[in-house]
């Protein structure tokens, strides 16, 4: 496999925007019509309690599984955040095998707890391709920390001759992470390389804040694209990127 396209997407725990609706369905099947070979997912939910109580049609499976079953073989959820109802955190689908995988806790306060999900993706012959998925803090100074504990973690497990993507919620608006992360890995902005700024993907009803980034090394950008319109801004409160990368 030597061109990928990739998909990240903040699904807002399988909610729509003000919590009113449960629209995992919806989302499974637009990612099912979209058909990435690689999926990076935030805000995605391990188990609720009360969500289950509320909705009818809330799946018994975690949602990983629900919405990786018959799509993408290959599925590893990282738990960043545990409540009292159950917990959340990210998820990598791919079509490709996982070599093996780690889930890394990289929580600042005790507010907001955040963890970095790395995965190694078999490719058949040629080097394994790695994958972070990662949701950043609200604040700028928390953010800093973090980029900088991804940049610790990439340079201790990434090998610099094999392909790289980090992907996910970066709550940037100040658009600061991506200069220390092409700096300090040689990483690219997907989205900045192919229309010359970045993606804007938040509120989803009218998209005004570049929130949700994939980045990489390694690959050329083909092709990249904010998922707008309907149904995408009708189910979480973000809207999903798609890059289609081509490894070098």
């Amino acid at each position: 496999m030597t061109t990928l396209t990739t998909v990240s997407y903040n699904i807002h725990k399988g909610l729509s925007a003000g919590n009113r609706r449960h629209v995992l369905r919806q989302i499974r099947s637009a990612l099912a019509i979209t058909d990435p070979d690689l999926v990076l997912l935030q805000e995605i939910v391990g188990a609720h309690a009360r969500h289950a109580r509320r909705f009818v049609d809330w799946s018994p499976h975690p949602q990983t599984q629900f919405l990786a079953e018959a799509l993408w073989p290959h599925a590893v959820y990282g738990r960043s955040a545990e409540h009292v109802h159950g917990d959340h955190g990210n998820a990598i689908l791919s079509k490709m095998p996982v070599r093996d995988w780690q889930n890394v806790d990289c929580s600042v306060n005790r507010w907001e707890q955040r963890a970095i999900l790395h995965a190694v993706l078999e490719r058949g012959d040629g080097p394994p391709v790695h994958v972070c998925c990662v949701h950043l803090n609200l604040r700028q100074a928390d953010r800093r920390l973090q980029v900088a504990q991804l940049v610790r973690l990439v340079r201790a497990c990434v090998p610099d001759d094999e392909p790289l993507i980090i992907g996910g919620d970066f709550n940037d608006w100040r658009e600061q992470a991506g200069e220390v992360l092409c700096a300090a890995l040689g990483v690219v902005d997907a989205h900045v390389t192919y229309a010359g700024r970045h993606a804007r993907t938040f509120p989803a009803w009218r998209p005004m804040l570049p929130l949700d980034r994939i980045y990489c090394r390694g690959f050329d950008v083909e092709r990249v694209e904010v998922l707008s319109g309907l149904p995408w801004r009708g189910m979480s409160d973000h809207l999903a990127i798609a890059a289609r990368l081509h490894l070098r």
